[in-house]
């Protein structure tokens, strides 16, 4: 009988078209296989003869990382069979067609992540084997898998948390909450290699490359490298932050439209961190990363976000009698807001009941197992106040539970307490509305309603946890117990009368009504109000007071009255950070008694509105003729304009124009054209700068249809 010839490959069809489509992956293109584990994708092998699965013997390998090895689950080796196996490595459901083999691989649902290599080892009988390179494949995180860890059972879901790649960060204050567009551009041609980049360049892998890639089967471990990847603070992270006012060796937070440009720079310059981040920005840039390795994600604003360093549930804040308020040496604040992610998981690491959305907060406030990084922290545990569940969930716990003390200062002691707040902090917990640009309240997901009594048993709970056995006295107890809390003998409320435009004289109006107390029960007092107006920052502290202004009066029982303020444009027109904010507080003090009342107002200031128009429908690799508009409403000009342009689908990269200066009342109006080069639903986001007014964004949903559909 005569030997049958040695079957020799003569090429490989990796079908990566066909396998990026259904593995949810075709948005990167379908150059390069890109596939999710615990799904068969298929191949189509040619050979120099027909395959005899009888005398042929093909044996496949996979490898990843440095050193592959099958005990570190970065190698394997499997045979050709008619059946898959199960949650294995598997070739089968093979077909011959002539000279060609098409065959289906399966990779497990907790295979490691990461770029692989792929192999055949072809032998006949005992006979010596001969090894061909098939080619390379990304492997990622399957949300689609019932089997994968970040499984999430609801179509629509995915298609916001893992296939949109714009959405919106939620800024500003609780009562003024501005939604700030962002590009993610998760599946732009370049971003799922700097994604990998960034878990190459992380301590663990300089430290145990091998063993660090053995680990990425998990989606807990790598949530965590990224965490502490995105910030700078140990490593050569992605971004640097700043908190200050001085960008001037980078970019400011305020002027990133999007990811993209941000992890472009930070691969195309070594790993160098790129200048500038805050928290949105952090949390953004991971929002993109983690939804490109394939794990549901979400940006998540908390306004009034509390910072407790030391642990006790408490914040302190200082005012003086002239209603300044004073900058602490304490490590401890309340930030505006904070912006952090949550990421979709199973965790088999924690007791039954607490899988689901886990905050992961990659801006750099505390070390964790000594990195800054911080989660995954189980929603549902600190809901329940469950923390002494992993990853630091004390820390998220008093982020938007913690209670604020606002003390007087004087003569550098604290004299009494002014207000004890159990519920101004962790207000407005927010995220992107599934499938709408509407914003989402999640707060009742992090704690029961304020003031209810579950709340206030959870509270008790994690302060038990928190603060020891003892239950260490917090530090405002002993003037608690003297009745440094005594009820007060008016309420004070400050309001704007009108809406509060940047560039424009600021109306206030301060409501007074006189109320029975222990103290002066039906009696008139006098009261004199110092007020003070300050620039109130990102971090929740304040800059010198730029205006102050005193009122002297008598109120009689049951009397209501009002006062008008007036806060001139010339007192801040220079004295504001980029946010806009002013803080108004006032202390009353009664002339009776001496005891004092703080009344506070937060005032945002709207800056000029963008208008963004296109004037036909948009089509694939078709001029989209856009018009944007913006009408100077202040009473100066903006010096030094430019505007950036940027979207996913829509703009490669990014557009900028500089375009002068744009004198108060005048209307700047811009025509120019886009080339769409992606279909479907897309954002276009459009941000100019100035020197007076850092950020005029606006956004645009745009639908690109195919060219030629009808």
């Amino acid at each position: 009988m005569d030997q049958v010839a040695t079957l020799q490959l003569e090429s490989v069809d990796l079908q990566s078209s066909r396998n990026n489509k259904e593995h949810h992956t075709q948005e990167m293109g379908v150059k390069r296989l890109t596939v999710r584990r615990g799904q068969p994708f298929y191949l189509r092998l040619s050979f120099s003869r027909p395959f005899q699965s009888q005398n042929d013997h093909i044996t496949f390998v996979a490898e990843t990382g440095p050193k592959p090895s099958e005990l570190l689950g970065t190698r394997a080796t499997f045979f050709l069979t008619r059946v898959q196996p199960g949650n294995v490595w598997s070739a089968s459901d093979f077909t011959i067609d002539s000279n060609s083999l098409q065959v289906s691989l399966f990779t497990p649902a907790n295979a490691v992540i990461g770029h692989y290599t792929l192999k055949i080892e072809i032998s006949q009988g005992q006979g010596h084997s001969v090894t061909y390179l098939l080619g390379t494949f990304i492997l990622l995180f399957n949300p689609w898998s019932p089997e994968d860890d970040v499984y999430l059972p609801s179509e629509i879901l995915l298609q916001e948390y893992i296939m949109r790649d714009y959405g919106f960060v939620y800024k500003g204050h609780e009562r003024f909450i501005t939604s700030w567009p962002w590009n993610y551009g998760q599946f732009e041609e370049d971003i799922i290699d700097i994604c990998f980049e960034i878990l190459n360049k992380s301590l663990y892998h300089l430290k145990n490359p091998a063993k660090d890639c053995s680990q990425r089967n998990d989606v807990v471990y790598v949530c965590r490298v990224v965490s502490a990847m995105i910030n700078s603070n140990d490593d050569n992270g992605v971004l640097q932050g700043n908190w200050g006012e001085d960008y001037s060796k980078g970019v400011s937070p305020l002027e990133w439209n999007g990811s993209v440009a941000i992890l472009q720079q930070w691969s195309a310059r070594g790993g160098q961190p790129v200048k500038y981040g805050q928290c949105w920005v952090f949390a953004s840039v991971m929002c993109t990363v983690m939804r490109c390795l394939g794990v549901p994600t979400r940006v998540v604003s908390n306004f009034r976000s509390a910072h407790n360093v030391d642990r006790n549930l408490t914040i302190d804040t200082y005012y003086n009698r002239n209603a300044e308020m004073l900058s602490t040496q304490k490590r401890d604040k309340i930030w505006n807001f904070h912006v952090w992610n949550e990421c979709w998981m199973i965790r088999k690491d924690l007791p039954p009941g607490y899988n689901g959305w886990q905050v992961l907060d990659p801006t750099p406030q505390q070390t964790s197992s000594g990195l800054f990084c911080c989660g995954p922290a189980s929603v549902k545990a600190i809901r329940e106040g469950d923390v002494h569940l992993a990853y630091d969930t004390p820390f998220v716990y008093a982020e938007v539970n913690a209670d604020e003390v606002i003390w007087l200062l004087g003569d550098g002691q604290a004299q009494e307490i002014l207000a004890h707040n159990t519920s101004s902090i962790g207000k407005e917990i927010s995220t992107k509305m599934v499938g709408s640009d509407q914003r989402q309240s999640i707060t009742s997901s992090y704690k029961y309603p304020e003031g209810s009594p579950e709340e206030r048993a959870v509270f008790m709970k994690a302060s038990r946890k928190m603060l020891g056995p003892q239950r260490a006295s917090l530090p405002f107890l002993d003037l608690l117990e003297s009745g440094g809390l005594r009820d007060q003998p008016a309420q004070l409320q400050l309001h704007l009368a009108r809406i509060p435009d940047w560039g424009q004289d600021l109306q206030l109006l301060l409501r007074i009504q006189r109320v029975p107390d222990s103290t002066h029960p039906r009696g008139p007092i006098g009261l004199v109000v110092r007020f003070c107006a300050q620039a109130l920052l990102h971090g929740g502290g304040t800059q010198k007071p730029f205006w102050r202004h005193t009122v002297r009066m008598n109120l009689d029982f049951g009397k209501e009255t009002q006062w008008p303020l007036l806060l001139p444009y010339s007192n801040y027109r220079n004295k504001l950070t980029d946010e806009k904010l002013i803080r108004v507080s006032g202390i009353a003090e009664v002339e009776e008694t001496g005891r004092s009342m703080l009344v506070l107002k937060d005032i945002c200031l709207e800056p000029p509105h963008l208008s963004i128009e296109v004037s036909e429908r948009a089509e694939v690799d078709k001029a989209l003729r856009l018009h944007v508009t913006l009408t100077n409403t202040l009473m100066v000009a903006l010096s030094s304009c430019t505007m950036v342009l940027e979207g996913s689908g829509l703009i490669n990269g990014q557009i900028a124009k500089d375009l002068g200066t744009l004198v108060a009342g005048h209307t700047l109006q811009i025509q120019l054209d886009l080339y769409p080069t992606k279909a479907g639903p897309r954002q276009l986001q459009v941000l100019i700068s100035s020197n007076e007014v850092k950020e005029i964004k606006g956004y645009k949903d745009i639908f690109v249809t195919v060219a030629g559909a009808p």
